[in-house]
């Protein structure tokens, strides 16, 4: 789902990439935002609080909520540079990103009992999600040529917006493509929400220890693609001397 690329890319891959991952960066939206009252997978509501915090003065908090923004972005400056110095076209090119991220979902998971509510905490745990979080969104908009999205929705119901009006015109000849769209945008928002209930409702009880739940999705994310390379790899090598057995000499 994630090293499929181009003209090889179809829709089911999108779908288990929307599913899965959608289902991370939910979650996290949800247990980050009880956890720190910060939204920690987009930055556009960050933009209006950093005009607010400025036209009031209170440059401290200014300060924090552009690191914040600096940070999605430094997320996904970092995970695009993964994918080009390592090569689009290989098939390991998304591992460092997922492995960064997983890091540091481990390390809020972890060390989250030491978060005190003051604004250097805030500024370092939530931070690093947004961090993670651009990691990721950049990632999948990279493998997906931006047909997918899983860290925010705005843009998600924009498109699905427009789909469904350009659908219901009786004359249009792609209206099995946009059908196709159309239930894409919706799996990415219903895993999008599976995620922020499951992250909210899993906070209220174990509090930080949440954090592991995104994590094991991650981690299956890549299992599951290694895997099946791995196996078809080892089913070629299988193959190859039978073929070879099968050649008749002229």
């Amino acid at each position: 789902m994630l090293r499929h690329l181009g003209t090889k890319r179809t829709y089911a891959h999108n779908v288990r990439l929307a599913s899965l991952l959608g289902l991370a960066a939910g979650f996290v939206n949800a247990a980050g935002f009880l956890a720190f009252g910060v939204l920690t997978t987009n930055v556009t509501g960050h933009a209006a609080l950093f005009a607010e915090r400025i036209a009031l003065g209170d440059w401290k908090t200014a300060r924090v909520v552009a690191l914040w923004m600096l940070l999605f972005l430094m997320g996904a400056f970092i995970s695009s540079l993964c994918v080009s110095r390592i090569g689009r076209n290989q098939r390991f090119s998304y591992v460092l990103p997922i492995l960064l991220e997983i890091a540091i979902l481990l390390g809020v998971a972890t060390e989250g009992y030491r978060y005190n509510s003051s604004l250097v905490a805030k500024e370092v745990f939530a931070g690093s999600l947004l961090f993670a979080m651009g990691l990721q969104n950049s990632l999948v908009s990279l493998v997906s040529g931006s047909v997918v999205r899983t860290t925010h929705l705005t843009g998600t119901f924009t498109d699905l917006g427009i789909e469904l009006a350009q659908v219901i015109q009786k004359s249009r000849e792609d209206r099995s493509v946009l059908k196709t769209r159309i239930k894409l945008r919706l799996a990415i928002i219903f895993f999008f929400m599976c995620g922020a209930l499951a992250g909210a409702y899993l906070f209220r009880y174990i509090k930080f220890q949440a954090f592991f739940i995104p994590v094991v999705i991650l981690i299956f994310t890549l299992i599951a693609d290694v895997f099946r390379i791995t196996l078809k790899r080892y089913y070629r090598r299988i193959k190859k001397p039978f073929k070879t057995r099968n050649i008749s000499p002229k």
